[in-house]
């Protein structure tokens, strides 16, 4: 639907459902009302809508906004508002239900925790915390994940019951709305003015798990001087296991299968050296190391000598004993959201009304992950507790005793064991590597989730008989807050995992401590008093607070005649954030297996000031410019400007366009934060080669010929500096609609519209960690040199292994992007048959490109996939549409043009990339373009019940597979970009009395 088509639709609804006599709210563009009282039918046709803050009766703005009416989110069967701004042509990869992040990936570099259970948007590829979301013109509070001081919004704390229809801005709007604004803006519009009852229900299922239970009540009515709405909505979401694909259960072994495993297996994995097979100097130098596991159904015999042979037990280690950990992950992650909202406004007088809104909002949700791994010894490489961990001679369950049951013939595995003048470990020292298991007898992590949001608004809106045609001002004072509970069960403290380990008369001494049993695989289990001293329950909070006071005035200047007029808009706001991180003290002292993290408790405040101007020098000409000042208590002052203007030549066709600046403050977390990340890095030194392009510096660094990368997720140490500076942006955007009269009320067309815009962006002065995979290949193949390579250390005990890497945000870097947006709306004429039309959305992606301070350009571009998310150069929906009398039906199309990746960066073989004689991946990898069909039947006045309406939908209709793809952490598909392999199919009911 083209902007002429959007905008008259939303001026016709909104002179419809809003009274008369109701003054209008500046920022709110689902208001309208008169100015003074002598000008109604006129002003009624003015309207505000998101990008400029000033009512205009211009059918085409200067910038795109797509108007996304509540007709079209019940026709797409979405379960929230974040499900249905993701299938938008112009969004990204953000979190959703989909990615099951808890446990896998670690604690993101930006301080804002991992999101578990919560929904974002993403436009233009620029990341969710650069899009604003707003709820009626006002800015929505960050969420809390119970992991870290976010910098994005939760959509899911904003119930789609309550949703009236959704403004997107496919532009920057610093100028106009302030920090955040720099990929875009959405405006979340919520009923108003709704008089009657309406009971909503609806159940689905993906047939594997996964249903879906919705259920909703809104309220409403008016008097001469009152009106209000409530509402009470209640969803249920069941998670599904991956265990029920074959993909991610490992059958087709992609990348979250068995090739790409954990190193860490149920059987248990020991790389060490024993001195007691003589030499000199022979565990200095590499020689004679073990690195091995226990053969499937055995238990441990070290038979003294080399362990794989003779009546030894086990066998040396390789990629095809890593274990396959996709299958005790979720597909889809279960939540439960409940809520109560309520609005209402009160006429004070003829010119002045006072307005308030409350919402609460409980969500309770829950991650899985696979048993938490447990690495003991310095190749861990922690750098914390876990690489001090020894097994002491008197474990009696020490696998390295050549007399079962002796304790004299035992080894105490030390990572750094007392030596003796050639270097060698005392007798009764062995060098530990380290001990690895997988104890599947713990069962899955668990992350629970309890959030709750609050939000107060109260305020007076009001009219000026000033200026041509009266002005219309705003107070607004709200209160917002988001706070979040996780508790993990199922992770290991590190300190009594030590003492389990370790001496046993030290353990037995220790209340509680039972001597812990690593070594016995499958067949001799840990006990559960064992794993009873080892684990701990972790309990995590968050809570982020937005308090704001807003005042607005927007009205006429002069009148330039012709019913021309220049419209202005000023305002101030005043913002104060705080942001609270309480971790687990397990994790603060670093004794949690899972990560570290430290405390935050900080806030911060700004003040903005602003002024729009837009002028219609001409009938068809106008210009609109707008300049914002902030002041932060972080770093200072910052302004931003926008230009804009709207041609119009002709009736039937529009040029506009847009300049903006832009610019995004640091958040809480990116500012104070401080986590561990767990990212996955391909060490370039792996199966090191002498005379190989990287052999010079990985044997500068110690790494030994025929390395073995022991684990690909490598520690990261990262997160908040306080000495961040706000991100910087330039976009533009040149865009034409045309709505050709020739193709009105034909005997093929009623309406025909077409829209094309480009779009390009620069962020300058990027938040971001250094992409640590791009860096190392840089510094291991010369590229880049000196002290950006001194964040790589290879600890001398590490076996050639990568020790924490420093990785702390910056301001450095720059991000480009530009593109075309195409759309289009047909609605045919009514015939005996019905009423056809048809609607597309098409983004075409040009270039994408993110550079760091050494102008190194990182992996991601257009037309890649990686870090399991993917810029696909075209992606399309297209909408079919039919109605006649009280039945209608809709068919959308979801095209997501093909990607490759790079199959290098893999580290074991598979079907889906070439290789070479060595057994190392080459090439390159092609996910084909998917196309996704969505359907829906409803009737309206069903078994002629007036306001009755059954609509009965299914999502990927076909059961469309994603691409699969090797290089994604979980379930070999890129969850962030396709939908799960299953059809969803649902039926629901609305009835309004």
């Amino acid at each position: 639907m083209t902007a002429i088509r959007r905008s008259r639709l939303c001026a016709a609804v909104l002179a419809a459902l809003l009274p008369a006599t109701l003054p209008a709210m500046a920022q709110d563009a689902g208001t309208t009302a008169p100015a003074t009282d002598t000008s109604k039918a006129k002003v009624l046709d003015r309207i505000t809508v998101t990008g400029s803050r000033i009512k205009q009766t211009n059918k085409v703005t200067d910038a795109p906004v797509a108007i996304i009416t509540r007709d079209v989110l019940d026709k797409s069967g979405a379960t929230s508002v974040g499900d249905f701004l993701q299938e938008l042509t112009a969004s990204g990869k953000a979190l959703n239900a989909k990615f099951n992040s808890s446990g896998n990936f670690g604690y993101p570099p930006d301080g804002g925790g991992i999101g578990a259970g919560s929904a974002q948007v993403d436009l233009r590829n620029l990341g969710s915390n650069r899009v604003l979301v707003l709820v009626d013109g006002i800015r929505w509070v960050n969420e809390s994940s119970g992991s870290g001081v976010s910098n994005s919004a939760d959509l899911n704390t904003i119930p789609l019951a309550i949703v009236d229809r959704i403004e997107v801005l496919e532009d920057g709007a610093s100028a106009i709305y302030g920090s955040d604004a720099i990929a875009g803006v959405v405006n979340i519009i919520t009923k108003k003015n709704f008089d009657g009852a309406l009971v909503h229900e609806k159940y689905g299922s993906y047939g594997h798990g996964g249903n879906d239970e919705e259920a909703d009540v809104t309220f409403g009515g008016h008097s001469d001087r009152f009106s209000g709405v409530f509402n009470a909505s209640y969803v249920k979401q069941d998670g599904i296991s991956s265990a029920v694909w074959a993909q991610a259960a490992g059958a087709a072994v992609p990348g979250g299968g068995v090739g790409s495993g954990s190193s860490a297996t149920p059987q248990g994995r020991a790389t060490f050296c024993d001195p007691r097979l003589g030499g000199v100097g022979f565990c200095a130098d590499g020689d004679n190391w073990f690195d091995i596991t226990l053969n499937d159904g055995a238990t441990p015999n070290y038979n003294g000598g080399d362990p794989t042979d003779g009546p030894g037990t086990y066998h040396n280690w390789s990629g095809a004993d890593r274990f396959n950990y996709a299958p005790y992950n979720l597909l889809l992650t279960p939540n439960e959201r409940k809520s109560v909202f309520g609005s209402g406004t009160y006429d004070i007088s003829d010119s002045v009304q006072l307005h308030g809104k409350f919402l609460y909002n409980n969500r309770t949700s829950s991650n899985e992950a696979a048993p938490e791994p447990i690495f003991a010894g310095p190749f861990t490489g922690s750098g914390g507790l876990a690489d001090t961990i020894d097994i002491a001679a008197n474990n009696p369950y020490n696998p390295t005793c050549t007399t079962p049951g002796v304790v004299s013939t035992c080894l105490t595995l030390s990572g750094a064991p007392p030596t003796d003048a050639n270097g060698d470990p005392l007798p009764g020292y062995g060098v530990l590597g380290w001990f690895t298991k997988r104890p599947l007898e713990l069962g899955p992590r668990i992350f629970n989730q309890d959030v709750n949001t609050w939000y107060a608004n109260l305020g007076l809106t009001g009219s000026l008989n000033w200026g041509p045609r009266g002005a219309d001002w705003n107070i607004d004072y709200v209160h917002s807050e988001n706070s979040a509970d996780q508790v993990f069960t199922g992770g290991f403290n590190l300190a009594n995992l030590k003492l389990s380990l370790g001496d046993v008369n030290v353990c037995n001494a220790t209340p509680g401590c039972v001597p812990l049993d690593l070594f016995g695989g499958q067949t001799r289990p840990i006990t559960p008093a064992m794993l009873a001293f080892v684990t701990a329950t972790q309990h995590d909070s968050t809570k982020q607070t937005l308090d704001l006071v807003t005042a607005n005035l927007t009205g006429d200047l002069w009148s330039m005649g012709d019913n021309r007029y220049a419209g202005f808009a000023i305002g101030y706001e005043h913002r104060r954030y705080g942001g609270d991180f309480n971790p687990d003290p397990l994790r603060q002292n670093g004794d949690s297996q899972d990560s570290q993290a430290e405390p935050v408790s900080a806030s911060y405040s700004v003040d903005e000031g602003y002024a729009e101007l837009q002028t219609p020098w001409l009938k068809e000409f106008s210009t609109d410019f707008a300049v914002r000042y902030s002041n932060y208590s972080t770093f200072g002052g910052a302004t931003t400007g926008k230009a804009g203007f709207r041609w119009q030549p002709i009736e039937d066709f529009v040029l506009r366009g847009t300049y903006s600046q832009g610019f995004r403050a640091p958040s809480i977390g990116e500012l104070f934060g401080l986590t561990q990340f767990g990212p996955t890095l391909f060490d370039p030194c792996n199966n090191l080669v002498a005379g190989s392009a990287v052999y010079d510096y990985c044997h500068g660094q110690g790494v030994p010929v025929g390395f073995q990368q022991a684990n690909t997720q490598v520690v990261s140490i990262t997160g908040g500096n306080p000495n961040l500076k706000p991100e910087k942006s330039k976009n533009f955007n040149l865009g034409a609609v045309w709505s050709p009269s020739w193709a009105d009320n034909l005997s093929w067309s009623k309406k025909l519209d077409f829209e094309a815009d480009y779009f390009h962006y620069k962020v300058s002065n990027a938040i971001q960690a250094p992409d640590i995979q791009a860096r190392i290949n840089g510094c291991a193949t010369g590229d880049i040199t000196g002290a950006a390579c001194a964040i790589f250390v290879r600890p001398p005990a590490g076996g050639g292994n990568l020790g924490p890497i420093q990785d702390t945000l910056a301001n450095f870097g720059s991000i480009k992007t530009n593109g075309i947006d195409l759309k289009a709306n047909w609605t045919g004429p009514q015939m005996s048959w019905g009423t056809p039309s048809i609607t597309m959305q098409a983004t075409h992606t040009i270039s994408y490109q993110a550079l760091d301070e050494f102008d190194l350009a990182t992996s991601r571009t257009v037309g890649v996939e990686t870090d399991n998310g993917a810029i696909p150069s075209w992606a399309a929906n297209v909408q079919f549409g039919w109605a006649m009398g009280d039945w209608s039906a809709s068919w959308n199309l979801r095209y997501i043009d093909s990607v490759t990746e790079d199959c290098s960066i893999v580290q074991s073989t598979n079907d889906y990339c070439a290789h070479d004689v060595q057994g190392n991946n080459i090439g390159t990898h092609h996910l084909g373009s998917t196309t996704y069909s969505d359907v829906q039947l409803a009737w309206d006045n069903a078994f002629g019940a007036k306001g009755l309406k059954l609509d009965l939908g299914a999502n990927n209709v076909f059961a469309r597979n994603p691409p699969v793809c090797v290089t994604c952490t979980l379930n070999g598909y890129d969850a962030g970009t396709y939908d799960l392999p299953f059809r969803f199919v649902y039926a629901e009911v609305n009835w309004k009395f």
